[in-house]
């Protein structure tokens, strides 16, 4: 027990007397984090992979190494971070997180392929499929919401506004389906190559809301441009609506923080200037002390 609190201290703990080395290393496992996303896009370029094939091979090791150890650290410690639960059910509890979910897929890929080349099955796997999972190293990114503050300040506004966009994202629905059924009742006769049926006008729909506009599928018929007209007019609108309800919830959420901060700083302030004035007139606080039985100052004793 004794062991699974310092590793909780050294991982999790923001309270700990150890928070230097908390945050030390946090920062390590963030470096990591980046340096391994950049060895992902580095290696992309076949020619760098094939002349520094080793060293890629060997950081990947490391780096896989480090984040297996922190996640079977943050399993062993589960208990600590849900006390209300029993320890089964914290474990249970911390597996299956959002961020669990991407400590293991950040992992997850090297052990697949490690087992497949182990097996003999690399050579006959498909190659789009070990692609897409060296690919799925990137989503390593998602860890850094664990360390970097504004990450999670982003988390905390987008769950705090959840409502609000489900409503928005869920207009924005309604409007492409009517949009697509409108232009494709509009346009199939003139163009039915262009809109063959509904779900294909949603290309030409969601390229008109988000006002993209790419050229490869437009109307040309009177009616079809005064309708892709009306669409890209309350594209502007639905774009901007999430935009302004997250900015302004980041814009409180940032003077929210401020605050605290502030609170906190002046806390450590008043705490330092207290104890300093006692230290400077200890003599004369106990010279002036005070008998709790009959209120009088114990000279008079």
């Amino acid at each position: 027990m004794r062991l699974r609190r310092q590793v909780y201290r050294l991982i999790d703990d923001d309270n700990s007397a150890n928070l230097k080395i908390n945050d030390r290393i946090g920062t390590f496992i963030m470096i990591l984090i980046v340096l391994s996303i950049i060895a992902v896009v580095v290696e992309s370029e076949e020619s760098v992979r094939i002349n520094y094939e080793g060293v890629f091979l060997w950081f990947e090791v490391i780096a896989v190494v480090i984040f297996t150890i922190e996640y079977l650290a943050r399993v062993y410690t589960a208990r600590l971070a849900y006390p209300e639960l029993s320890p089964g059910r914290a474990v249970l509890k911390y597996i299956f997180s959002p961020m669990a979910i991407v400590d293991l897929l950040a992992i997850l890929p090297f052990y697949i392929e490690l087992a497949a080349a182990s097996m003999g099955l690399l050579e006959i796997m498909d190659l789009r499929f070990i692609r897409v999972l060296r690919l799925m190293r990137l989503l390593r990114i998602f860890k850094l919401n664990r360390y970097n503050s504004s990450m999670k300040l982003i988390g905390d506004v987008m769950r705090e506004e959840k409502e609000k966009l489900f409503i928005t994202i869920f207009m924005t629905a309604i409007l492409l389906v009517l949009a697509s059924a409108l232009v494709f009742t509009v346009e199939h006769e003139g163009q039915p190559e262009a809109f063959p049926n509904i779900y294909s006008s949603m290309w030409w729909a969601i390229a008109t809301l988000t006002t993209v506009g790419y050229g490869d599928v437009y109307p040309t018929t009177a009616m079809g441009k005064i309708l892709a007209g009306i669409i890209a007019l309350l594209g502007i609108g639905l774009v901007a609506l999430p935009t302004g309800i997250l900015s302004g919830s980041f814009v409180q959420a940032i003077n929210e923080e401020k605050e605290r901060k502030l609170e906190e700083k002046a806390a450590e302030i008043a705490a330092d200037v207290a104890e300093e004035v006692v230290a400077e007139h200890e003599s004369e606080i106990e010279h002036f002390a005070i008998c709790p039985h009959c209120g009088k100052s114990l000279d008079e004793h």
